[in-house]
C-alpha cells in the first residue's frame, strides 16, 4: 500500500513537472516570436524613416511656402526615431503622429500639379506606400502573436507559471482610428 501511494505521488509530481516545462517552453517560444515580429515592424519603420528626408526635399522644391508642414513631418520623424528604442506604446503613438504628418504632405501635393507629376515624388510615394503596406502586415502579425502570448500569461493555470518566471505582457501596436483606413495609395494618372 505504501509503495502504491509513493508511486502515485511520484507520478503526480512528474506530471506537474512535465506540465510546467511544457508551459514554460511555450511561453518562451511565444515571447521570442513576439520579439521577432516586433523586429520586422522596426525594419519597415526604419525604411519609412529613411524615405522621409528625400520626400521632404522633393516637396520643398515645389512648395517653398509650405515650410511649416515640412517641419512638422521632420519633427514627427525625429520623434518616431527617438521613440524607436522605447516602450511599444510610446513608439506606436510617435509612429501614428508621423503617419498623420505624411498624410498632410500627400494632401499638399494635390495643390501642386507639378509636384504631383514629378517622377521622383511619384516613386517616393510608391516606396512609402509599399513600406506602409508592409508595416500594416507586420503589425497585424505582431498583434496576433502578442494576443496569443498575452492570453497565455493571463489565463489559469499558465498565469501562475508566467508570474513565477516573470513573463510580462506585450503592448499591442495600435493605430489611431483615422489610421485604420488606407491613406497612402499612389495617385493613378491617365495617359
Amino acid at each position: 500500500m505504501a509503495d502504491t501511494v509513493l508511486w502515485t505521488i511520484i507520478g503526480i509530481i512528474g506530471l506537474i513537472s512535465i506540465y510546467i516545462i511544457i508551459v514554460f517552453n511555450s511561453l518562451v517560444r511565444e515571447r521570442n516570436q513576439a520579439k521577432a515580429a516586433w523586429s520586422s515592424i522596426e525594419v519597415f519603420l526604419k525604411r519609412r524613416h529613411e524615405l522621409i528626408p528625400n520626400l521632404v526635399e522633393t516637396v520643398k522644391g515645389y512648395a517653398k511656402h509650405e515650410s511649416s508642414t515640412l517641419e512638422k513631418v521632420i519633427a514627427a520623424r525625429n520623434e518616431a526615431m527617438r521613440q524607436a528604442s522605447g516602450a511599444e506604446e510610446n513608439h506606436s503613438a510617435a509612429e501614428n503622429m508621423l503617419s498623420k504628418s505624411l498624410k498632410s504632405i500627400f494632401a499638399l501635393s494635390e495643390s501642386y500639379p507639378d509636384l504631383k507629376a514629378n517622377q521622383n515624388f511619384i516613386e517616393l510615394q510608391r516606396d512609402i506606400t509599399d513600406a506602409e503596406d508592409k508595416i500594416q502586415a507586420s503589425r497585424r502579425f505582431y498583434n496576433s502573436v502578442v494576443l496569443v502570448f498575452n492570453n497565455r500569461t493571463e489565463t489559469f493555470p499558465s498565469k501562475i507559471i508566467a508570474g513565477m518566471c516573470n513573463f510580462r505582457k506585450f503592448a499591442f501596436f495600435e493605430l489611431d482610428e483615422e489610421e485604420k483606413e488606407a491613406v497612402y495609395k499612389p495617385v493613378q494618372y491617365k495617359i
